[in-house]
């Protein structure tokens, strides 16, 4: 199999499932993580569900930014990607490597979870007291023709809510998985040299290709578009 699709697949698998986790509802109290991703889960696959035209495509776009991006901490995910690069960017270009990250990923999802929304996923009984404030929520994805997949959501509960911070493929951290990348991209080019990089990829005539490929921007999971991926 072609590691580049293969990376770029796993992408997907990394989004596809963890970006449905949507708001928890303000009132009365908020929702228990697992319980708030699944009825999410359900929202955006009703959403999806509906013939395509603009009219899907501006409510995806909007539940796109109003409730799904916010369940994600996009600063504490780019912090731990560059690992020791992050105390190297002054705090305007955190903020900016935050923005690109941010934009990298949400990007990548909107683009496939069309292909893949007839997948289906089952969220496990949360293991957790109900005064934790930092959970992992474990989830299963239904692959047709391939072996489910175990997708596990770190999520800490804090001013802005429950957000993740950090996604799992079958115990692979997606987040740790950019590190080695963006870390010889650092070391290419310093930390603009990133940001660069980063705003290339995001250019919207980009496409698949950009300055940082598949071999480089994707973390080595597992893949979750296994049928639907050409072998070499």
């Amino acid at each position: 199999m072609n590691p580049d699709s293969a990376k770029r697949a796993l992408l997907t698998a990394a989004l596809a499932a963890a970006l449905w986790a949507g708001a928890a509802p303000a009132q009365p109290a908020p929702a228990r993580p697992d319980a708030m991703m699944n009825a999410l889960t359900t929202e955006v696959m009703g959403v999806l569900a509906k013939a395509a035209g603009p009219a899907r495509e501006a409510e995806f776009a909007e539940l796109l930014e109003k409730r799904i991006v916010p369940r994600f901490d996009f600063n504490a995910m780019t912090r731990s990607a560059l690992g020791r690069s992050w105390r190297l960017a002054s705090p305007a270009q955190q903020a900016e490597l935050a923005a690109q990250f941010q934009t990298l990923l949400v990007r990548t999802y909107s683009r496939a979870l069309l292909e893949f929304r007839h997948q289906g996923i089952d969220y496990l009984p949360l293991r957790a007291a109900a005064a934790d404030t930092d959970v992992t929520v474990r989830s299963t994805l239904r692959r047709s023709g391939a072996a489910p997949l175990a997708i596990d959501y770190d999520m800490a509960d804090g001013a802005a809510g429950w957000q993740i911070y950090d996604v799992k493929l079958a115990g692979v951290s997606l987040v740790l998985a950019y590190r080695d990348s963006f870390a010889a991209v650092v070391r290419a080019g310093g930390i603009d040299g990133l940001i660069r990089a980063l705003a290339e990829k995001n250019r919207p005539d980009a496409g698949e290709a950009g300055a940082l490929d598949g071999a480089t921007l994707a973390p080595v999971l597992l893949i979750y578009g296994a049928p639907r991926v050409a072998k070499p």
